[in-house]
């Protein structure tokens, strides 16, 4: 799809920060830019970054003619259980699943476990006589719906969940109860699970279309300031919201199904490693995104960031695809205390946007990570956000003395030490983690660092890991916009169908292939994406005969059988280090992806640095005492320099912390790779 006019926009909102990132085909230059989020109202923090950008870039609103925006507000509707009050219906005898869920432990030492949460009360989950067998076929028809039309009447929901046994297998059901809701409750958001999860495991299922109605409102009001908003000074561009799965979609399907923009931000770092990845020729990397409130892992293998057909928010399992990633909560706004056992922790309390670190001079009392950074000298506290914050150090210093130097007998210096080490094994578990459950070894990676506080840390958690590389690509500090910007429509459309992988099915498997090929294209149709610009992924979970679980292997010869089979076969070897090559095969579900390509302006290359910059010194603690660190400014690096730690660099939007034993180069690309030479 193209668009006339000349200048694109992505927008990451944070829980801290708003992060922009600004293409101007005009010249293929590519700038960031950075404002602090409005909690209230995101879209005015939005709306304020993209005038600041005007302002400093030189172009006017008029110009942008499209915008793709990334958002943490369903995430945080569910964190904070800011959800609308809703109804379920399911069939009678099954009112119960969602709070049943699965009987898995893990705190399985814990005598009284946390139960999982369950966001509909007993009292608003109905019952439906109806019922259907697992291949579609109607046992007990879809009885009087009188009765329970009344219930919802008086339970006068915000929205309607509605999830029918085995409803992905024959949605007739649920469609006639749906329409039957509609006329008893007109303008009350639906769900069906028939639509938004169509697929087999009924907790899973009821979960995901649970989320998926109480995040309609939430998201719809949004969205409704969001467009009201855009035709302010001109401003009218033509609007794409972020997935889970990293792909785009236009502002009707976001509102249908929200719970697809559950990993919506975090996912644009993903697609910015993969595309780093080959930019870089580096094929394998763990891309580890440090924010103001989270720590996201992703790895990219063979130049692939990993899809998954499940995750959870907060232990509510999402049955939708999504870029593979991990998220513990530790990042620069992240609180550091001393617990009643004399224990010093960081996070995953946040001190968010508002009121912010101490340094921030807007209210915060409480240490946080970003304030041990800031104790410790390694911020220019004239020069951050390229000098549009100035921070309070001698605040930071007093809040690291009196909440946590004091209880542990500690100097304000060595608190903060102590605070960043606490913080630095709890990133290296996360990325260890993500790399061991896939059989993976951290030293065959590349750690790729970005996120505002990324650099602060990145070559102390690659230490910690064993792994002798760091990249610390361009604008790092608004590296998920970078990822969105280059972002393509993106629709994922599934069918559990029990099928056998073998030949005497093929009839049915391609008939299953073609029709789900057909879906894909005329949703791309719908969204008026020109046919040269249309493509379809074909996919299949697949698992042995009797397995409990899948695998997602893609398909991009489909219907060929022998293709599909080899790699899931080698798909199950690498994670399981073991095939069972003559056991029967089963395809569980089909999925198919319909991509509608954006088009995307060449991005220009790097501007070589004026004239050589020799770096300044700083005084920053390490160990026992401090030193003059040498600083350099990103902007004024050349390929021939080199930056030997200690060390930092600084540009407007990050600072990174070149660690003892390492090395620093500039890339032709605009990458400092640092190496580890002792």
């Amino acid at each position: 799809m193209s668009l006339s006019r000349p200048v694109r926009i992505a927008v990451d909102i944070g829980g801290t920060f708003t992060d922009l990132q600004i293409l101007d085909a005009r010249h293929g230059r590519v700038v960031a830019w950075k404002t602090p989020t409005t909690p209230a109202d995101p879209s005015e923090g939005l709306l304020t970054g993209v005038r600041e950008a005007a302002a400093r870039f030189g172009f006017a609103l008029e110009d942008v003619g499209l915008l793709l925006h990334g958002t943490t507000i369903a995430t945080n509707a569910v964190l904070e259980r800011k959800l609308a009050r809703g109804v379920l219906l399911t069939t009678a005898g099954f009112e119960d699943v969602l709070e049943i869920t699965r009987h898995v432990r893990r705190d399985i030492y814990g005598l009284a476990p946390d139960p999982f949460p369950c966001l509909i009360d007993r009292d608003l989950r109905f019952g439906v006589a109806e019922r259907l067998r697992a291949d579609g076929s109607v046992e007990t028809p879809l009885g009087d719906l009188g009765p329970v039309l009344d219930r919802l009447r008086a339970a006068a929901p915000e929205a309607v969940a509605i999830g029918l046994l085995h409803a992905y297998a024959n949605p007739a059901h649920e469609r006639a109860l749906r329409d039957a809701v509609a006329a008893a409750l007109p303008g009350v958001p639906i769900s069906l699970s028939s639509d938004i999860s169509p697929e087999i495991r009924e907790y899973e299922r009821l979960s995901t279309t649970v989320l998926n109605a109480l995040l309609m409102p939430v998201v719809r009001r949004y969205l409704d300031k969001l467009e009201a908003r855009l035709g302010e000074g001109g401003f009218a561009p033509r609007l794409y919201l972020v997935q889970s799965n990293g792909g785009m979609c236009s502002l009707r399907r976001a509102a249908e199904q929200p719970a697809r923009l559950l990993l919506s931000g975090p996912s644009g770092g993903a697609l910015a490693a993969e595309r780093i990845s080959r930019r870089l020729r580096k094929p394998n990397l763990v891309a580890v995104d440090m924010g103001g409130t989270s720590f996201d892992v992703s790895v990219v293998q063979d130049h692939r960031i990993g899809l998954v057909t499940q995750g959870e928010v907060d232990r509510l399992p999402v049955r939708l695809p999504m870029v593979e990633m991990r998220t513990i909560g530790a990042g620069g706004g992240s609180i550091a205390a001393v617990d009643a056992a004399g224990r010093l922790t960081a996070g995953p309390r946040s001190a968010g946007a508002r009121p912010g670190p101490v340094c921030y001079g807007r209210g915060g009392t409480e240490p946080t990570v970003t304030d041990a950074n800031a104790v410790l000298g390694r911020f220019d506290p004239d020069f951050f956000l390229g000098g549009a914050m100035k921070l309070e150090l001698a605040a930071a210093r007093a809040a690291m003395a009196e909440r946590i130097g004091a209880k542990l007998g500690l100097s304000p210096e060595q608190a903060a030490e102590g605070v960043l080490r606490v913080t630095n094994v709890q990133l290296a578990a996360a990325v260890r983690l993500s790399l061991f459950e896939k059989g993976l070894d951290p030293r065959d990676f590349a750690l790729l660092s970005f996120g505002g506080a990324g650099g602060l840390h990145a070559t102390d958690v690659a230490d910690e890991l064993g792994i002798t590389e760091v990249v610390f690509p361009r604008e790092p500090g608004t590296l998920s916009a970078y990822g969105i910007l280059f972002s393509d429509l993106a629709q994922d459309i599934a069918r559990s169908r029990l099928t056998p992988a073998d030949p005497a099915h093929l009839p049915a498997i391609e008939a299953e292939v073609a029709a789900l090929r057909a879906e894909a294209l005329q949703r791309l149709a719908d969204d008026d994406v020109p046919e040269a610009q249309r493509r379809v992924e074909i996919a299949a979970d697949l698992r042995y005969r009797g397995q409990a679980f899948e695998l997602l292997v893609p398909w991009p010869e489909a219907p060929a059988l022998p293709g599909l089979l080899a790699r899931f076969h080698a798909t199950h070897r690498a994670r399981f280090s073991y095939a069972a090559e003559g056991e029967p095969v089963e395809i569980v579900t089909f999925r198919a992806t319909a991509v509608g390509h954006l088009e995307k302006p060449e991005e220009a290359a790097p501007e070589a640095p004026a004239a050589a910059t020799a770096p300044k010194t700083r005084r920053a603690w390490q160990g026992s005492g401090t030193s003059d660190w040498p600083v350099w400014m990103r902007d004024r690096l050349r390929v021939t320099d080199r930056v030997e730690g200690p060390a930092i660099i600084e540009e407007a939007f990050a600072t990174h912390v070149i660690g003892a034993g390492w090395i620093a180069a500039l890339d032709p690309e605009g990458a400092i790779v640092a190496r580890r030479i002792a």
